[in-house]
């Protein structure tokens, strides 16, 4: 070790010698059961300003459908629905992909209590830049995929996946405190939470 190192790690031990021992913190309550997880999840999605529909397996078509109407839109692969006009990711470059409106993509899990969308970018999910570059992302949540807390969602995640935790549109305020969307991924969030 260096000699300046050990200086300056005596003068941290030095100043903190007449602090009191660190006082042990509890672990905080888990969260008590929600009654209507789904209605919890939407009320906090909205907080952020994004869209919330519900809607049944057999009505997603046409409001996907609706949502996106003339937009352009892409795909991942493996979404599994088919959404009029739209282009599958097969790899489109940067450019491409800012050229298009809007994307639609199918989550991993969903949290109740923070109003959270987890993707860990599986085939219905395609990847990263998918979902961060197109300004309306369009995410598909099934109600058995909410859960109520974010020890709930890490205990079903990969953790050797990539993971993309999306709390809303894109927004920082970063600049004079003021709000501004659209910086970091979308501008636009819109969640349909399938029954």
């Amino acid at each position: 070790m260096s000699d300046a190192r050990e200086e300056i790690l005596a003068r941290v031990r030095a100043a903190l010698a007449d602090v009191s021992p660190a006082v042990e913190v509890p672990a905080p309550p888990r969260v008590t059961p929600v009654a209507d997880l789904v209605g919890l999840f939407r009320e906090r999605v909205e907080d952020y300003r994004a869209t919330v529909s519900r809607c049944s397996s057999e009505d997603l078509p046409a409001l996907v459908a609706t949502t996106l109407s003339g937009l352009s839109v892409v795909v991942p692969g493996g979404l599994g629905l088919e959404v009029p006009g739209s282009v599958t990711d097969d790899g489109l470059a940067a450019v491409e992909l800012d050229a298009i409106d809007a994307v639609v993509t199918a989550a991993r899990v969903a949290i109740a209590e923070t109003g959270t969308i987890v993707l860990d970018h599986a085939a219905d999910q395609g990847r990263r830049a998918i979902s961060l570059v197109p300004d309306l992302h369009v995410c598909i949540v099934r109600e058995d995929q909410i859960v109520t807390d974010v020890p709930d969602a890490i205990a079903l995640l990969d953790p050797t996946r990539p993971l993309t935790w999306i709390s809303g549109p894109s927004a920082t305020s970063d600049i004079e405190l003021t709000r501004v969307e659209g910086v970091h991924g979308p501008r636009t969030l819109h969640v349909i939470v399938v029954a």
